[in-house]
């Protein structure tokens, strides 16, 4: 045998050794059902996904007293962009759209606020009367209804009311320094909108434009084509809910006061505001007004008070929103309650009121990427959680 066909001793342990290291992970992987190899392919990009969210979320919370003013002026900008964008191309000063922009939604918010301090303040007599009527009608139900309480019974109650709110008196009175933070944290977001929606509008595109040299220069037309997508339909949402908003409240308030029920301006603002948080904001406020039918006004008046919220609903969704925006709003209601609910659960009724545009502008956003129309600038084709479905018109013949 010839030197070059005999094997080395070394090349002989090496090949076995690589051999046999390759054979036993093989031997392993093949072993594992394929089902359980697809499983925890996922479940280790799904916790890597859970970390990472759960460090922006963090983070969100640790700096709030920035993120919530940053969120509030981006929702009203979205509010404003319409008008303010019609004044810029009817040639208006960038200034003067501005100002007029800033004056007429502090003057519709104020005006808001002193009608319904107003009807606070003349129907406050009314209202402590009614009040101390429904009380003692409730007495007399826990007296006479089929609880059947004694009057000692009652009294208890009301003793071990009173006794539990004094327990209660140190937390508050604790809670007064943390309530002056809040207040001063309150004032301070306050200001900080307002500076940054001047920001905004006077110089959004600048910083769109810095923001993007943020990203890989490769990625800047996809992450700009997203974004502008996602924008367009974050504005889309705040003039959608401006209308919803606008109908519910004259709607409902409009119901209370021929109903008779007392507050009806404070109802509908409230409804107003609301109706911002998509379906379940206009749920409770409607409730609010029910409940202070059932209480004042009685039974009978608080189910006529339903019927009007709900009818107020319906025509609201189905007959007014389609005709006055020429376009229907197609928003699949279990998406919206879940996105809601948790964006509540997370940060209370600031992600409550933000969690909707949010989810709408990151399902845009990924679908434009995901579906390559940033390439060639088509609209994205894909599966929405909001989007605006334009309503075909018919042509009269002629």
């Amino acid at each position: 045998m010839s030197e070059d066909s005999t094997p080395r001793l070394r090349d002989l342990i090496r090949q076995r050794t690589v051999t046999g290291h390759v054979d036993v992970r093989d031997d392993v992987q093949r072993s594992l059902p394929i089902g359980l190899r697809i499983a925890t392919s996922y479940a280790w990009r799904l916790l890597v996904i859970a970390a990472a969210l759960g460090v922006v979320i963090w983070l969100v919370m640790l700096f709030k007293i920035l993120v919530i003013p940053l969120m509030v002026a981006i929702l009203l900008t979205a509010l404003l962009w319409p008008v303010f964008s019609t004044m810029l191309r009817a040639r208006w000063p960038r200034w003067l759209a501005i100002v007029v922009a800033l004056v007429g939604t502090l003057a519709i918010v104020g005006g808001l606020l002193w009608l319904a301090i107003w009807q606070i303040t003349q129907q406050w007599d009314g209202v402590q009367a009614r009040s101390v009527a429904a009380w003692a009608q409730f007495q007399q139900f826990l007296l006479d209804g089929p609880l059947h309480l004694t009057s000692k019974q009652i009294q208890d109650l009301l003793d071990q009311s009173v006794k539990f709110l004094g327990e209660q008196g140190e937390l508050l009175k604790s809670g007064a320094i943390a309530v002056g933070t809040t207040f001063g944290h309150v004032a301070t977001g306050a200001v900080l909108t307002l500076f940054i929606l001047l920001c905004l509008l006077a110089d959004g595109g600048g910083i769109w434009r810095w923001t993007l040299k943020l990203f890989p220069k490769a990625s800047r037309t996809a992450v700009d084509a997203a974004a502008r997508n996602g924008w367009a339909t974050v504005i889309n949402y705040a003039r959608t809910q401006m209308l919803v908003a606008f109908i519910d409240a004259v709607g409902i308030g409009l119901g209370a006061f021929l109903l008779g029920v007392p507050l009806a301006v404070p109802v509908a603002v409230l409804v107003f505001l609301g109706s911002f948080i998509p379906i379940v904001g206009a749920v409770v406020t409607g409730t609010l007004a029910v409940f202070l039918a059932l209480v004042y006004n009685g039974p009978w008046i608080a189910l006529w008070m339903l019927v009007v919220v709900l009818a107020v609903q319906q025509i609201e969704g189905h007959i007014l929103q389609p005709i006055l925006m020429g376009s229907a709003v197609k928003v699949h209601p279990l998406a919206v309650v879940l996105v809601v609910a948790g964006g509540a659960l997370i940060a209370g009724i600031p992600g409550a009121l933000f969690a909707v545009p949010l989810a709408a502008f990151v399902n845009v956003a990924a679908v434009t990427i995901n579906s390559g129309a940033w390439r060639t600038g088509a609209a994205p084709d894909g599966d929405y959680i909001w989007q605006t479905v334009p309503r075909a018109r018919r042509r009269s013949k002629r």
